[in-house]
């Protein structure tokens, strides 16, 4: 099935759209270019539709059994989100991930695709336009991180170590606020927290050996589902919080993401109390 997308020519579009959609447009955006979705916080500006745009098109040119599902696409037609579950092949795309630092200047932003085949992730890319690079993966073929050139070099998560010793990401912004000031305070147990406000960049450094955990409570198939993969074929684990497997249409139920198993279990216990 993985055979039906070649994940190179995936990868080589979002860096296209990047080139001609996005980085035009950083820190040039005008007051009519960024607009707000659900609230304050929650941006989509026109490198985000217009690179969308470039995007789907493509898809649409080059597989055109794919159902696309790209976010501001399910932003103008929510049911769209719903043919994800039963789709035999579907092409996910964040076209800006980290819309909010993007609209702030701020070089911390990425261009995200998945590929789903009967419920299931098979490939993920996350492309960094700043660092002109790839993060990339097929199931069952390890994470790879390659460059323009041809440079490649297989990513691995870092070793596990003592609780108080962790460092990672927790997006809490979306915890229930009758939990989050005791998962706070649970977090004070962990050597560091750090929060990027870009999932891309999060997912990169936890398969790169940078960090021990990431931590999400919303979860939408653009943010998570190419950094899960990425993430678990670099060597990690990762579950939903009640243990069970993170599948392409869940939307909720937490996500945690360790080097391991025991430590996984470690982090649910003594600090993600949900």
């Amino acid at each position: 099935m993985a055979s039906r997308i070649d994940v190179t020519t995936l990868a080589d579009l979002l860096r296209q759209a990047a080139a001609k959609e996005i980085l035009p447009r950083f820190r040039r955006l005008g007051t009519d270019d960024v607009r707000a979705k659900s609230e304050a916080t929650d941006l989509v500006t026109e490198a985000d539709e217009q690179a969308e745009r470039m995007i789907k098109a493509e898809v649409a040119r080059l597989w055109p059994d794919a159902t696309f599902i790209g976010e501001e696409s399910v932003a103008a037609d929510p049911a769209l989100l719903g043919r994800l579950e039963g789709a035999e092949l579907a092409i996910v795309v964040d076209p800006v991930d980290g819309t909010f630092n993007f609209a702030s200047g701020i070089p911390a932003f990425g261009v995200m695709a998945s590929v789903v085949a009967n419920g299931e992730t098979i490939a993920g890319v996350i492309y960094d336009p700043m660092g002109d690079d790839w993060v990339i993966s097929e199931k069952g073929s390890g994470a790879w991180l390659k460059r323009p050139s041809g440079e490649t070099e297989r990513l691995s998560v870092g070793k596990p170590v003592a609780l108080d010793q962790m460092v990672g990401m927790a997006s809490t912004g979306f915890l229930p606020k009758n939990r989050r000031a005791e998962i706070l305070a649970n977090l004070a147990k962990v050597r560091f927290l750090a929060n990027y406000r870009c999932a891309a960049h999060e997912h990169r450094a936890f398969a790169g050996g940078h960090v021990h955990y990431l931590m999400y409570n919303k979860l939408m198939p653009w943010d998570h589902l190419a950094g899960t993969l990425i993430c678990q074929e670099a060597g990690g684990y990762a579950a939903r919080f009640d243990g069970s497997a993170y599948l392409p249409h869940h939307t909720d139920g937490g996500l945690l993401i360790t080097p391991d198993k025991d430590s996984w279990e470690l982090l649910r216990r003594e600090v993600f109390t949900l």
